[in-house]
């Protein structure tokens, strides 16, 4: 009798891997899940610098429209004010914004190339590594799966022969009993019993060899592909953990690098701040509206009990019977009243443009004019003779090699060049002239003051007075700006101007002799001429004006320091001859 193993035998043994690869699975979809997990958190870090960046541009961007918003406007009055070391500080502080500026803006461009741009290139490649990764891992799960099916049909099919070899054996007992049945049956039955337990040998050969196949490719599994898979995988991600930490570092060091550097701009602007010298600008105002006039001497006492008649004080005589030239003087202010024979007398002068020589300006005043325009038509001479010159050696060049160019083709321009530098040359004479008038004119100055200009000047050789230059004077003492841009002004007649239409000529006070030639141009001024004998009927209240009356229909205002005048208390007759006077 055949003795055939139980075919349940092996089944216990091959019935565990099912488990694990359900358990390999589930850790495979754990890994999958934490490493897109890694991967999401470097993609938040990319977009946190990305808005990083983008901030420190609009905050750049910002700062250098501060900057510029408050940079002094070319060629206005907002640029001479930078004259004073109060403002130069804070014109450096400006320019050190805008270079702080920058700094942010290194700042945008370190961390967009070192760490936006490194990081999403390795988020790329680290995408692939990691699809790769877990392509093998299915691949080796799947295989052995497959395995696993193959071992679980080479033992249905074993135990299957195993219960057809048992019946067949127990079918061939139960005929070989029975005394009925024929030998041939009792023979058939053998044969079949033989034949069902060879299929069951085969099958149970087939499966022994199968389940070795298994625990080999299992052991290889489990041991080999699975645990190299899951380094490459751990791998991966301590990398990914590496490159964050290192974009955080660098993250820092971008920072860090630019410190310096803003430090700088920093200790420019405490620099700058240092240098803000108070004592220096005060002196800059001093020089920028000090007029030149000296100061009124004192005023003598007027008796009122004598018979009332005009009297006149001894400081109001300008000195004018001592060397015989009046000294302008600077009082106390005028009390602004309109003159009588003009509507329009304050406003023409401030709205109006002033003599070329500077005449209604002050004495200092017109002297730092007169020196301003000077060193203009000197830069203006400098430029055209610099443009001659460059010509001169063009029409060289042309000469000695004609085929670059016609010499003659510069000759028109080389002249016009010439008439301008011409020009400008007899302006610089006039001007001179006057400068030098002026300068005749003004008091000496005292050791003191004469050196603190001088340091000034030094310092500010592009015009002393450039804060005060657009300064005038009028008549009443009272000083404007100019308004270059600016028409002539309407201003509507009042009850108050008709006032003085009808009103009598002033008496005659005295008369004056003409020391200098005076273009009256503004509404209320006179010409005079050199040397011309004239009425006087206001004398200067310390304003730098005297009223005089060449007959009855002319008389207006001329600068006191342009006439010598002779004051006769006694005088009330305005039709007394001058000649009489004079002599």
């Amino acid at each position: 009798m055949v003795s055939l193993p139980h075919p349940y035998v092996l089944h216990a043994a091959v019935s565990a891997p099912c488990l694990c690869c359900r358990k390999g699975k589930d850790q495979f979809d754990n890994l999958e899940k934490h490493t897109q997990w890694g991967i999401d958190v470097l993609e938040k870090y990319i977009k946190f610098v990305k808005e990083r960046t983008e901030i420190e541009l609009s905050y750049a961007k910002q700062l250098r429209n501060l900057s510029k918003k408050y940079q002094p406007k070319k060629n206005s009055k907002e640029e001479e004010e930078y004259r004073y070391t109060s403002t130069r500080a804070f014109l450096a502080t400006l320019n050190e914004m805008n270079d702080y500026a920058g700094q942010h803006e290194v700042i945008s461009e370190n961390m967009t190339s070192l760490i936006t741009g490194e990081l999403t290139r390795y988020v790329q490649e680290l995408k692939q590594e990691r699809k790769s990764h877990f392509h093998d891992g299915r691949k080796a799960q799947q295989h052995i799966e497959t395995c696993w099916k193959q071992l679980e049909a080479s033992k249905r099919r074993f135990e299957r022969d195993c219960k057809e070899a048992d019946r067949a054996q127990q079918y061939f007992e139960k005929m070989d009993a029975d005394i009925n049945v024929t030998k041939a049956d009792v023979e058939k039955a053998r044969q079949q019993a033989q034949l069902r337990h060879q299929m069951a040998e085969d099958s149970k050969a087939e499966y022994s060899s199968t389940l070795q196949k298994f625990n080999s490719e299992q052991h290889e599994h489990y041991y080999t592909h699975i645990p190299n898979i899951f380094q490459k995988i751990q791998e991966m991600e301590e990398r990914r953990i590496v490159r964050i930490g290192e974009s955080m570092k660098t993250f820092a060091e971008v920072d860090r690098q630019v410190i310096p550097i803003i430090g700088k701009c920093l200790d420019e602007i405490t620099k700058a701040a240092e240098a803000v010298d108070h004592k220096n600008d005060s002196q800059m105002v001093i020089e920028a509206f000090k007029s030149g006039f000296e100061p009124p001497g004192d005023i003598d006492f007027e008796d009122f009990t004598q018979p009332m008649k005009r009297t006149v004080s001894e400081s109001s005589l300008s000195n004018s019977r001592g060397d015989g030239k009046s000294e302008p003087k600077f009082g106390s202010k005028s009390k602004g009243k309109l003159w009588p024979f003009i509507k329009k007398n304050k406003l023409s002068l401030k709205l109006g443009a002033g003599p070329e020589d500077f005449s209604n300006l002050p004495p200092e005043q017109r002297r730092k004019k007169l020196q301003q325009k000077v060193d203009e038509l000197n830069r203006d001479i400098q430029k055209e003779m610099d443009q001659r010159d460059a010509l001169t050696k063009m029409k060289d060049v042309y000469i000695k090699n004609p085929q670059m160019g016609d010499a003659t083709s510069v000759d028109h321009r080389l002249a016009e060049l010439g008439q301008n530098i011409e020009k400008l040359r007899l302006e610089v004479q006039k001007f001179e002239g006057w400068l030098a008038e002026v300068e005749g004119q003004l008091p000496a100055r005292t050791e003191q003051s004469r050196r603190q200009s001088g340091v000034y000047e030094a310092q500010n050789p592009s015009g002393v007075n450039s804060c005060a230059q657009d300064r005038e004077s009028s008549p009443d003492g009272s000083y404007t700006e100019e308004q270059s841009q600016e028409t002539e002004m309407k201003v509507p007649a009042t009850d108050f101007d008709d006032e003085f239409d009808d009103e009598e000529p002033l008496p005659t006070i005295g008369t004056c002799k003409a020391l200098y030639t005076f273009e009256g141009q503004n509404e209320g001024t006179i010409s005079v001429a050199e040397g011309e004998m004239l009425y006087v009927i206001e004398e200067d209240k310390g304003d730098g004006w005297t009223r005089i009356r060449r007959n009855e229909d002319e008389e207006g205002y001329v600068p006191t320091s342009y006439v010598e005048v002779y004051l006769d208390k006694n005088a009330k007759d305005v039709h007394k001859p001058l000649q009489k006077i004079s002599e």
